[in-house]
């Protein structure tokens, strides 16, 4: 499998991965209000292609603000159904985690299950809250969130 930055000949068939993966409406929930006219953090997103070219998996960061921090907020990532299991979306955690803290990013956050995410050390977030409607329960965040609190806000 080949990692490697997302490019802008991408963006479509990444989108389309998304469009696969994830419900109708998904561009309704909250999270995407805050990427609404923002760019994501292009070093961040990143690609996973079998040798045939052929898109595996996709992952994509924004820049968030929660009180005056600056952090990222995770999301979406998705493996196409086919490679399900593969061990692809570690991979594409891992790679691209270590890749934020290299790049100085103290703080990520994501929306998702405690259980997945907990081995690439998320904890939910107490104090920190999304713009509804989104369970406080899968607010999950890694890095230095020490008395930091406050609602998610899109990064101006």
């Amino acid at each position: 499998m080949e990692v490697s930055q997302e490019i802008a000949s991408d963006w479509w068939e990444v989108e389309a991965l998304y469009d696969l993966c994830f419900a109708p409406g998904r561009e309704a929930l909250s999270s995407y209000r805050l990427r609404d006219g923002v760019s994501p953090v292009a070093e961040l997103c990143m690609t996973a292609r079998d040798p045939d070219h052929i898109l595996a998996g996709a992952i994509r960061y924004w820049p968030i603000k929660v009180a005056d921090k600056t952090a990222l907020l995770l999301g979406p990532i998705a493996i196409h159904p086919t490679r399900q299991g593969e061990g692809l979306g570690g991979l594409l955690m891992q790679e691209s985690l270590q890749k934020a803290k290299d790049l100085g990013w103290a703080r990520v956050l994501l929306v998702g299950d405690a259980p997945y995410y907990g081995r690439f050390g998320f904890k939910r977030l107490t104090g920190v809250a999304m713009p509804p409607p989104t369970n406080p329960e899968r607010i999950l965040g890694r890095g230095a969130w020490d008395g930091i609190s406050g609602t998610v806000r899109a990064f101006a």
